[in-house]
């Protein structure tokens, strides 16, 4: 696949606050990408220089080859973009607000403007002042949406969504991503980014500090694992075992109790060779894996 979206060092200060240092990633055309961080890590500030939004000090930032800076026009016209805050004058109508908006876009297709709003619940007779949290939320998925983009940047999509709400957005992204639409969403919800994405960044006090697979971000954590044999089990037999951190008997002789790093292919082998009876994992979630690169201890992994 292509790269459609690429950043190389890409850097923005504020004074004395910290935005994003060296910030390089890419993301490959139809991908789901999430970026994953606790507010103030630098989520908004790459997604703002991707939209032209803010200038960066130093670095690149390209969407299909386009300066995002230099040609943000034009890099306007094919990405969809949910900001994390956003306002409209506060006497407008929902109906008015995206009735101007797709006349800025040059007209869109009002069968799925239609749907988007039926999908997503919204009463676009409303003023903007009497729309709750949720509603503008819907609003601005609505019209990030409503042009069928090449490429859609969201900042903290499902927030202020109800779980019905939520699952209809999931479905909707999922639509728009078979047709081959790039996906670069923001998130401190990890559930979400578990769902939804391919890949994940983590970025940490605006430095990345990881970018791999979901599944392979899993890997990195410590598995526990409780295994029962017919007979009186040795910790020994996991002597050298590559991944395998501790081994003790369990709550019986017949039981194991395991730390292992990685990959489990090894220790269920030998688990079957000595006779398991019963096997019990438990497998990381992202979140364990995320919590860990905030750990005050935890020197930052290099990137993949």
């Amino acid at each position: 696949m292509a790269t459609i979206i690429q950043t190389s060092k890409l850097t923005k200060s504020y004074g004395r606050s910290r935005g994003i240092l060296d910030v390089t990633f890419d993301i490959q055309e139809g991908e789901v990408f999430g970026f994953l961080g606790p507010n103030g890590a630098g989520k908004t500030t790459t997604m703002r220089v991707l939209m032209g939004l803010l200038r960066p000090d130093t670095g690149s930032a390209t969407i299909n080859k386009l300066d995002c800076w230099r040609d943000s026009t034009e890099v306007k016209k094919f990405v969809g973009y949910l900001p994390g805050e956003f306002t409209f004058d506060p006497g407008l109508r929902g109906a008015q607000i995206l009735e101007y908006l797709g006349h800025l876009r040059g007209g869109i297709d009002q069968s799925y403007l239609k749907e988007l709003v039926t999908r997503l619940d919204f009463d676009p007779s409303k003023r903007f002042r009497e729309y709750s949290r949720g509603n503008k939320q819907k609003l601005g998925l609505i019209q990030a949406f409503m042009h069928k983009p090449r490429v859609l940047i969201l900042d903290e999509p499902t927030g202020g969504l109800d779980p019905l709400n939520q699952q209809e957005f999931y479905k909707i992204a999922s639509e728009v991503r078979s047709t081959g639409c790039t996906i670069f969403l923001s998130s401190h919800v990890l559930p979400e980014v578990e769902r939804t994405c391919d890949r994940v960044a983590i970025i940490r006090e605006g430095q990345l500090v990881r970018i791999d697979h979901v599944s392979a971000l899993k890997d990195i954590r410590q598995h526990d694992v409780e295994i029962t044999f017919a007979d009186a089990a040795s910790p020994s037999w996991f002597n050298g075992i590559e991944g395998v951190v501790n081994a003790v008997v369990g709550t019986n002789d017949r039981t194991l109790q395991l730390h292992v790093q990685g990959s489990l292919a090894d220790v269920l082998r030998i688990a079957g060779e000595h006779g398991a009876t019963n096997i019990t994992t438990h497998e990381p979630t992202l979140e364990e894996v995320f919590l860990r690169f905030y750990e005050p201890e935890q020197s930052s992994p290099a990137l993949a």
